[in-house]
């Protein structure tokens, strides 16, 4: 029996609805789209959602928005993808990373001030594996030195602070619709936000800087361009795709929280394994657990058949760019560092059958010799 470490929440009505769309011919700019943002926004409560080519598209978009430029600085988070940190790369601003809390792998609260200078005007948080950030925390910091916050919600549809969904706090919440994700349109992402006229100048920004929309032009093809835009739009056919599992969401977030909670009362007298804290408010995009003899457990979990990740293998710092563009050395990211030689992500997508989570469990208890 093979194990998979994910599998997209996708049905035979997706599939329906997309090849619907393929067939009408209309692929891009379509209603679908309009959609799927309504819904999304719906979801989040949030005042605009629009779509975008990727969470990477969406980082980047924000960074612009901003007016991020060289001499500013941006915070990050040691731990992430490098989209977090490219995005502000493109923009050609400086990238400070921060350490990690350990116990949730999200930005240390208590470093991000040491990190602060004249120059520093944003600070990109992300919500790793679903568990949020002490958002609390950053946002009387962000008050106080008048910093703007973007929010790296990749891992976090379904994710609350206080009864809030992330992203929603920051200018922006950017989110990712990638084949792993909780909810997949191949590539894709969203980008959230209440304030207006972000909104309207992500929207430019994200289809080439034109200043009107298909239905907003009175003559075909009569529109004008003041500002450089990039083309970060979603197809309609994608859109379609990702409507239907939106709308089916709860389904979805309801058995993931079954299945982390079964790793964790399942694992825990396995010392040499840490679970990731349980949270009602969690999205578990991934479920993670930190162990001993990492590399050897993922051998034997290959040997095994069972698909896993880790998120992340390889702190920002220390890629070879960000190492040498900032001569940076990890004593000042040991939590990162020790992060990233300990987790691994295991399966937790709806369909994960009783009998799969069994023999991962399995595996896992036999390796460290408790069966």
């Amino acid at each position: 029996m093979n194990v998979k470490f994910s599998k997209p929440n996708i049905y035979e009505e997706d599939l329906k609805l997309v090849k619907k769309t393929i067939k009408s011919g209309w692929l891009t700019h379509g209603k679908n789209t309009s959609l799927f943002e309504q819904k999304f926004k719906a979801y989040t409560n949030s005042k605009y959602s629009i779509t975008v080519s990727s969470c990477t598209a969406a980082l980047h978009l924000s960074c612009l928005a901003l007016d991020l430029k060289k001499g500013d600085e941006v915070i990050v988070p040691a731990m992430s993808h490098t989209a977090t940190s490219h995005s502000v790369e493109y923009t050609g601003a400086k990238t400070v990373f921060v350490d990690i809390d350990f116990k949730t792998g999200n930005i240390d609260t208590d470093k991000i001030l040491k990190k602060i200078t004249k120059n520093t005007k944003a600070i990109i948080i992300v919500h790793m594996a679903g568990l949020s950030c002490e958002i609390d925390l950053i946002l009387k910091i962000c008050k106080k030195y008048k910093i703007k916050l973007i929010e790296d919600c990749a891992h976090s549809v379904g994710t609350k602070f206080q009864s809030t969904h992330v992203g929603n706090f920051g200018i922006s919440g950017c989110f990712s619709f990638y084949p792993t994700k909780q909810i997949t349109t191949g590539e894709g992402g969203m980008l959230i936000t209440n304030n207006k006229s972000f909104y309207n100048k992500i929207k430019k920004l994200k289809a080439f800087g034109i200043d009107k929309d298909i239905n907003q032009r009175k003559k075909q093809g009569t529109y004008d361009v003041k500002s450089l835009g990039f083309n970060y739009r979603l197809t309609d056919f994608q859109s379609a795709l990702g409507l239907k599992q939106i709308l089916n969401y709860k389904n979805n977030l309801k058995q993931r929280h079954l299945i982390a909670k079964k790793y964790i009362k399942s694992l825990k007298n396995v010392d040499e394994v840490k679970c990731m804290p349980y949270s009602n408010n969690c999205s578990f995009f991934v479920f993670q657990i930190f162990c001993k003899n990492r590399d050897k457990l993922l051998k034997k979990f290959k040997e095994k058949k069972i698909g896993v990740s880790i998120h992340y293998a390889t702190p920002l710092p220390s890629m070879t760019y960000y190492k040498n563009r900032y001569n940076l050395s990890m004593v000042n990211f040991k939590k990162a560092k020790v992060y990233a030689n300990t987790n691994i992500s295991l399966p937790v997508y709806p369909s994960l059958q009783l009998k799969e989570q069994d023999k991962v469990i399995r595996v896992i208890k036999e390796f460290y010799g408790y069966y």
